[in-house]
């Protein structure tokens, strides 16, 4: 009810980046990351910042659930597997840096893709739930 609320009012296009940019910012695999990238998205696209970071936090079970899986993509595309020697920070490191490698790979490609069909989708939609709320079918 929140993310309606505050989406209420805003033009399609504003709404489709909201939802999009939200969603792959909010799964970027670094905890803490997506709240800044979201305010700066919000800030440099002039979007509501309110709804980007409801989205944004919405979508944070998703970062948790994609963070290996973004690693192990990461870890084919950048050629380096796994290693288990070096310290815990090494270790860490490297997770992280595969785990942005393959945030990069899918969620960029799919976050543009989702803005696109939202942007063709949304007015459809509005323009349907018009009719319904008017008497006119």
């Amino acid at each position: 009810m929140r993310l309606a609320a505050s989406l209420q009012g805003l033009p399609v296009d504003s709404i489709a980046i909201i939802l999009a940019v939200g969603l792959v910012l909010g799964t970027f695999p670094v905890y803490g990351c997506p709240t800044v990238l979201c305010l700066l998205a919000a800030l440099v696209l002039r979007l509501n910042a309110a709804a980007l970071q409801l989205v944004n936090q919405l979508s944070s079970p998703l970062q948790l659930a994609l963070l290996i899986p973004f690693a192990r993509l990461g870890e084919r595309v950048l050629r380096s597997p796994a290693t288990a020697s070096g310290g815990i920070v090494s270790r860490f490191l490297e997770l992280t840096v595969r785990a942005i490698a393959g945030w990069l790979c899918i969620s960029v490609p799919l976050g543009i893709l989702l803005y696109l069909v939202l942007v063709y989708a949304l007015p459809r939609r509005q323009g349907t739930r018009l009719q319904e709320v008017g008497g006119t079918a």
